[in-house]
Formats: structure tokens, C-alpha cells, sequence
């Protein structure tokens, strides 16, 4: 990889930091549903689609950089968040699905930390 290459790759998985960072604080926002008022299962309906939206857009940010346990978990929380396993199939219930969607925006985020810190030594190491 010459110099250009490598300063154009790296300048793409800075922006996917950047992306991923901004995109996991607008789900953690998206997550957490208030229970009370009457409105709930709007705010359940519109929190899951923000969630699926998110999901996505991480998803393809994640495939673009190869990030692929990144990608695959974005992909599940693409499904929950359309009430889906992660099959895209079988149907699931709102409150479950806020559930799993929970556990995975966990994991995702540390698999993330695990890629983000083997690609910032990738480019020390390579600068």
C-alpha cells in the first residue's frame, strides 16, 4: 500500500469512528422507551424504527470498513428493530424486541472497541 493509500484508508476509518460514535449515541437515545403517558406503544413503534434506520446505516458504514462482527450485529438490530429475529422472519413481540435490542447495542459496542483499537494500531503501526 503507497503513502496515498494508505492516508485515504485511514482517513475513511477515522470517519467510520466518527460515524459509529455519533450512531451509538442516537440508539442509546432511541432505546430507552418512558413508560409512562399514554402514548407508549407510538414511542415503543417509533424507537424500534429509529432503531432499524440506525441499524442499517451502521450496518453498510461497518461492511464499507470491514468490520464484519460490527456489521452482522447492526444487521440483527436492523431486524429487531422491525420486531424480526434476526432471521427476518420470525416475528417477535415490541417488549422483546427492545430487549434483544438492548443486549446487542451492548455487545455491538464492544466489538467495536475491540476493531477500533486493532485499526488505530493498523495505522500507527503503518504511518
Amino acid at each position: 500500500m503507497d503513502e496515498d493509500d494508505r492516508e485515504f484508508s485511514q482517513s475513511l476509518v477515522w470517519n467510520y469512528f466518527e460515524q459509529a460514535e455519533s450512531t451509538f449515541q442516537k440508539m442509546d437515545g432511541a432505546l430507552y422507551v418512558d413508560k409512562d403517558g399514554g402514548t407508549y406503544n407510538y414511542r415503543i413503534a417509533k424507537s424500534l424504527e429509529e432503531l432499524s434506520t440506525l441499524g442499517h446505516f451502521l450496518k453498510g458504514s461497518s461492511a464499507a470498513v470491514g468490520v464484519i462482527k460490527v456489521r452482522d450485529s447492526c444487521e440483527a438490530i436492523q431486524h429487531y428493530g422491525k420486531c424480526h429475529e434476526p432471521d427476518g422472519v420470525t416475528q417477535l413481540d415490541p417488549d422483546t424486541a427492545l430487549l434483544r435490542l438492548k443486549d446487542t447495542l451492548h455487545n455491538v459496542k464492544e466489538q467495536y472497541e475491540e476493531a477500533r483499537s486493532t485499526l488505530r494500531a493498523f495505522f500507527r503501526v503503518q504511518s
